[in-house]
C-alpha cells in the first residue's frame, strides 16, 4: 500500500474511533453550495460531513471493528461523524434531503450496529438528548442506581441508550422496552446497560454535481 494511501486510512481510523456513530451517504447531485451548506448545518451539530474512498472507509471501518460495509458502498460516498449522540446528525440529514432530495442516506453504524435508512430516520425524530435524559428517567423502570451509570458513561453507552429507545419507538414488545435496559439490534439496537453496583446509589446523576472531495 502507498504511504499516502496508509495515511488516509489511519486518519479515518482515527476519525471513526472518535465518533459515537457513523452515517454513511451517497451524494451524487448535490452543488458545491448545498454541499458547503450542509457541512454548515452539520457543524452546528458536533457533525462533520467528509467525502471518503469506498475501498480506503471499508479498510479503516473493519480494523476498528465495524461491520463489512461491503455491501453499502457504491457511488460518490460521503460520511457523517461528530462528536455527539447521532439524532442531531440524523436531523439534520432528514430536513436537508427533504428540502434538496440529496444526499441519500444508505446506511449507518451505531455501537458497531448496522443501521437502515429507515432506522437513521427514527433516530431523527427523537427529541434532542438532554429532553431523551428527562424522558428516559421517567420510562425506564429499572434500578436508580443501574440508570444513574448509565446516563453519566460516555458516548458509547449513552449510544446503547438510545438504540433501546429506538427500539421502543420502532415497536418493540413490551416486555423488552419495560424490563432493564436490555435491547435487541439497530437501526434500532444494541447490548443493553448493565446494572451498576448498589454502590453507586449515591452517585451523582449526572446542480452541477460537486467536483470530487479530496479523501478525508
Amino acid at each position: 500500500m502507498r504511504p499516502e494511501k496508509a495515511t488516509i486510512i489511519e486518519d479515518l481510523r482515527t476519525k471513526l474511533n472518535a465518533s459515537p456513530f457513523l452515517i454513511i451517504t451517497e451524494y451524487t447531485g448535490l452543488k458545491v453550495q448545498q454541499f458547503s451548506e450542509l457541512r454548515k448545518r452539520l457543524a452546528e451539530t458536533g457533525a462533520e460531513c467528509r467525502v471518503v474512498k469506498n475501498t480506503m472507509l471499508r479498510i479503516a471501518a473493519k480494523e476498528v471493528g465495524m461491520p463489512d460495509l461491503v455491501d453499502v458502498l457504491a457511488g460518490q460516498t460521503a460520511i457523517v461523524i461528530g462528536e455527539k449522540d447521532v439524532c442531531g446528525a440524523a436531523k439534520i440529514l432528514k430536513a436537508f434531503a427533504a428540502e434538496f432530495e440529496k444526499p441519500v442516506v444508505k446506511s449507518g453504524v451505531l455501537d458497531n450496529a448496522m443501521l437502515t435508512p429507515d432506522q437513521i430516520k427514527i433516530l431523527a425524530d427523537l427529541p434532542p438528548l438532554d429532553s431523551l435524559r428527562a424522558q428516559l428517567l421517567g420510562l425506564l423502570q429499572s434500578p436508580a442506581t443501574s440508570l444513574v451509570r448509565v446516563l453519566n458513561e460516555p458516548g458509547s453507552s449513552l449510544a446503547r441508550v438510545l438504540k433501546a429507545k429506538v427500539d421502543a419507538a420502532g415497536g418493540a414488545p413490551e416486555t423488552e422496552a419495560a424490563a432493564e435496559p436490555e435491547v435487541a439490534t439497530e437501526a434500532d439496537v444494541a447490548p443493553a446497560a448493565e446494572a451498576a453496583p448498589a454502590a453507586e446509589a449515591s452517585a451523582e446523576p449526572v446542480a452541477e454535481s460537486a467536483p470530487e472531495a479530496p479523501a478525508a
